[in-house]
């Protein structure tokens, strides 16, 4: 198979957003009205799919799915963008994951309750049985978050890529974005290079930026691009994706 015709497989969650667009954040035991409210096929790895899709990547979802009305509206939504999710295996018996999705239309900040209950991850038989000469890039979410890195007590993407790197194999090149403060990332040869943040003229929103940019450094690298210009790209077009509510502006912003 040519090269660039070989798609990149995104492994991981795939959940039902609900998205409540709000002037303010609600104030605890209080009834307020949301400006907007709609679903979502959402979830990390779903997400990645999505904005490879509009950037022009052929996308691939390896993961489980329940069954029921939920799973009708995500199969659909895949299917929208043009996304292969023959790897995917339902499980008519589970809960649909669900994040309950607080944007705050002022700040642009999100909140998100997430619920999992008994959906089951890939397992290694199942990914024994993939077909691996149909991509050239598997994406397993080993990008460093901002939250992660919070846990483990670091203060910035730097101190956190610098304490984090001996858990990963010799040769690994490992990434950290940190909102508007830009992105970092650490190679074998213990530099860091580094990106600035591209924030839009209005902060509209940011849920699923660090999907958006992780996809933009991804398609760059899996493209051969070098690790400044991916750096760069991701958070491009992660600053571009909080211009605007959901994804479907990426491709024609990405343009511009």
């Amino acid at each position: 198979m040519e090269e660039q015709e070989k798609k990149i497989l995104c492994v991981g969650l795939v959940c039902l957003d609900i998205i409540n667009v709000v002037d303010k954040y609600p104030e605890e035991d209080t009834d307020s009205r949301c400006l907007s409210q709609r679903w979502q096929r959402g979830g990390n790895a779903s997400n990645s799919c999505t904005v490879l899709s509009l950037l022009g990547a052929p996308s691939a979802f390896m993961g489980a799915l329940c069954g029921g009305p939920v799973a009708d509206f995500i199969l659909e939504d895949f299917q929208k963008f043009h996304i292969d999710v023959s790897l995917m295996s339902e499980h008519a018996q589970c809960v649909p994951p669900t994040s309950v999705v607080i944007a705050n239309i002022t700040t642009g900040s999100r909140t998100i309750l997430h619920m999992n209950r008994n959906l089951p991850e890939v397992t290694a038989e199942d990914f024994s049985k993939v077909d691996l000469c149909q991509f050239k890039w598997i994406h397993f979410e080993v990008f460093v978050s901002k939250d992660v890195a919070r846990h483990f007590g670091f203060l910035s993407a730097e101190a956190a890529l610098r304490g984090l790197y001996g858990r990963v194999r010799q040769g690994a090149v490992l990434i950290c974005a940190w909102g508007e403060k830009g992105a970092d990332a650490l190679g074998p040869d213990g530099s860091v290079v580094h990106s600035d943040a591209f924030p839009p003229e209005t902060l509209v929103d940011t849920l699923g930026a660090g999907d958006t940019f992780n996809s933009g450094v991804i398609l760059t690298l899996s493209n051969g691009g070098g690790l400044q210009d991916a750096l760069t790209f991701g958070c491009r077009v992660a600053g571009r994706k909080c211009g605007f509510h959901g994804y479907d502006g990426i491709a024609e912003n990405s343009a511009n």
